[in-house]
């Protein structure tokens, strides 16, 4: 087991908060201590007031090779060892799921498994060229995690969800665009800074709306349309009582740019 103080760091860029999963000798492999360590660092983002956007990357090699399958069997209760692992993280995702904040995530080399999964949380995702994709559960006969079934589907449709979890295989960077899991491939040198970018440019956005919009997309494929109506109804009539609504048509009007406060 590893020491968790390190194993996932949060910096901040001015708005952007940047959590960093950081086991390189072991391609962010995710342990029981680093999950532990992840669900801290997104509660400290939930805790802070002043955090606008929320960019995930990975250290080393690549960005998360998934869980730490050496872990899964070390002890004698295994489902115990697997929960432990499991349970902080599904908390952590719950929580940024329930935050008005967009996050991206920056994908360099391996995305397997669970960071196949955790890939699929953020909002919008930049793949460095020399990205590798594989969803690899059924490689060692466990089924997805992390809300990967939840989400794939919704990215992609069901016939290429399903092959993507049943079969396994390993595609490249241009074949996750196509398909629409990624937004932007990118030269690997610049991944990180196209993805900061991206980040930067969330953050200088208005973050009430930006959290109302992702909800009602993520609740569209299951709602029936009257109801969902009624929700964007809602929505609109909650963002035209705030100031980034009141600066942003100000802007419009004035011909400039808005400079929106996240209020």
């Amino acid at each position: 087991m590893s020491d968790a103080s390190d194993s996932v760091e949060l910096t901040r860029d001015g708005g952007v908060a940047i959590l960093t999963l950081n086991r390189p000798a072991v391609l962010n492999a995710i342990d029981a201590p680093m999950a532990e360590r992840f669900l801290t660092q997104v509660k400290a983002i939930a805790a802070s007031g002043d955090v606008r956007a929320i960019l995930l990357q990975g250290n080393g090699r690549a960005f998360c090779a998934g869980g730490d399958v050496s872990q899964f069997l070390a002890g004698s209760d295994i489902a115990a060892g697997i929960e432990a692992i499991m349970a902080p993280l599904h908390e952590a995702l719950r929580l940024l799921d329930s935050l008005p904040q967009p996050s991206v995530a920056c994908l360099h080399g391996a995305i397997a498994g669970g960071g196949f999964s955790l890939a699929l949380a953020c909002d919008l995702a930049v793949a460095a060229d020399d990205a590798r994709f594989t969803m690899a559960y059924a490689r060692i006969g466990a089924t997805p995690d992390l809300g990967g079934t939840y989400r794939l589907a919704r990215l992609v449709g069901q016939r290429k969800a399903r092959e993507i979890a049943l079969l396994a295989e390993t595609f490249g960077a241009e074949d996750a665009l196509k398909i629409g899991l990624v937004n932007r491939v990118v030269p690997a040198a610049q991944a990180r800074d196209e993805a900061l970018a991206l980040a930067r440019k969330l953050a200088a956005g208005p973050t009430g709306a930006y959290g109302r919009i992702r909800t009602l997309l993520t609740e569209a494929p299951d709602a029936d349309l009257a109801d969902h109506l009624d929700a964007e109804r809602d929505a609109f009539r909650e963002t035209t009582a705030t100031a980034d609504f009141r600066e942003g048509v100000t802007a419009f009007l004035e011909k400039r740019s808005a400079a929106f406060t996240g209020r």
